[in-house]
């Protein structure tokens, strides 16, 4: 089994690098993502954009993955493929994608309306980045995983919807996918103690119906059972003493779609 990598002060500043170009990448796809764009075209511009910032795609051939960008739609939960799909009034998008800037590596994904959503659909979404932010809130010196678990889950149970257990967060930085895992279930005081130096990727994955997803032919794609929306949001952090420190950022993505709103 792999250890888990503690990174040194200056790795850190490394991974917060690349988390500064897949932040502001996001931004730029929050600015096209409207009725009418092919998912493929996020894709192209991904690629372009990171390479134009010195970087290259985390997610481009990792384990065989064809793309820079995993891009899921409406039922899909995560891995999705970009594809020829035309966006249209209601759907949403979840937009994942990773940087790797000189050996460092950094993981971020959120989930965006297209156009005019359904309210109940705006607020799975709306839910689902907060509980991101609550167990977010975990990721201290001290604390264990299931502290992070604990605070999405309970969270989210109150609302009803369900929250998938097959696929989980986990460590980050010098590779994509590193010790330990980070579920979005589980129990406070269990499970990994965080340490100064770990880097994680907290990534909440909800579903409006069941909790329970089906694995498509392709290899990748990830998707409800039922059939229902789901939602995912994720932010790179490093544990840090008494409060987190959140690599990623949604900042230059709020900006671009509050900008959206004062021009509708």
């Amino acid at each position: 089994m792999s250890k888990i990598i503690l990174k040194s002060a200056e790795q850190i500043e490394g991974i917060r690098e690349s988390a500064l170009i897949l932040s502001k990448l996001l931004a730029e796809i929050a600015k096209e993502i409207k009725p009418g764009v092919k998912t493929i075209s996020l894709d192209k511009l991904a690629y372009d954009y990171i390479q134009d910032n010195g970087g290259t795609p985390a997610f481009l051939n990792y384990n065989g993955f064809p793309y820079s960008l995993c891009i899921s739609v409406n039922d899909q939960v995560v891995h999705g493929f970009p594809s020829d799909y035309e966006l249209k009034d209601g759907d949403i998008i979840s937009v994942d994608g990773g940087v790797d800037l000189k050996g460092y590596i950094s993981d971020s994904a959120f989930t965006f309306g297209v156009g005019e959503i359904d309210d109940d659909i705006a607020q799975l979404l709306r839910i689902t980045r907060e509980s991101l932010d609550k167990g977010v809130e975990f990721a201290v010196k001290g604390n264990r995983v299931g502290d992070i678990s604990s605070a999405i889950q309970d969270y989210i149970i109150p609302h009803g919807y369900g929250i998938v257990r097959e696929l989980v967060g986990h460590g980050v930085g010098l590779s994509l996918h590193e010790k330990p895992e980070v579920p979005n279930y589980g129990s406070r005081g269990r499970g990994v103690k965080l340490e100064l130096g770990m880097v994680i990727a907290i990534e909440p994955m909800i579903n409006l119906g069941k909790k329970g997803v089906r694995f498509w032919d392709d290899g990748w794609t990830v998707s409800t059972v039922d059939g229902k929306p789901s939602a995912h949001f994720e932010h790179t952090v490093a544990i840090n003493k008494g409060k987190p420190d959140v690599l990623t950022t949604y900042a230059f993505v709020d900006e671009v779609l509050n900008k959206k709103v004062d021009n509708q």
